[in-house]
């Protein structure tokens, strides 16, 4: 007979059973990924507050804004998802389907994909 992986009581039912319950499964699983789950949390967590702040700003769909105004509401320059190199050589940065272009003067372009 085997014991729990968890909590070390006795394992009853299938051979190959690892756990007692569904209880100490989850909290084995949650324990062993708890590193990779904080840091892809915390990145998810900046990417969702980006895009809000895009979305607030851009609720037309295309708009000019300053840094300082993005910066106010806590945005964070070093959070998106990909990038998008055009013809001419202009680089879009993009959470998602929001954009933005950095303009002359600390001015940026905000955009949407359709």
């Amino acid at each position: 007979m085997k014991n729990c992986l968890e909590c070390g009581d006795k394992i009853l039912g299938r051979e190959d059973k690892k756990f007692c319950s569904d209880g100490c499964r989850n909290n084995y699983n949650n324990r062993m990924n708890k590193d990779s789950t904080n840091i892809m949390r915390n990145i998810n967590n900046k990417l969702r507050k980006n895009y809000r702040i895009l979305s607030e700003i851009n609720s037309e769909g295309k708009t000019k804004t300053t840094k300082a105004k993005l910066l106010t509401k806590g945005f964070s320059f070093d959070y998106f998802t990909n990038i998008l190199i055009t013809k001419t050589g202009n680089t879009y940065y993009f959470v998602y389907d929001q954009g933005y272009l950095l303009l002359d003067n600390d001015f940026y372009m905000l955009v949407k994909k359709d």
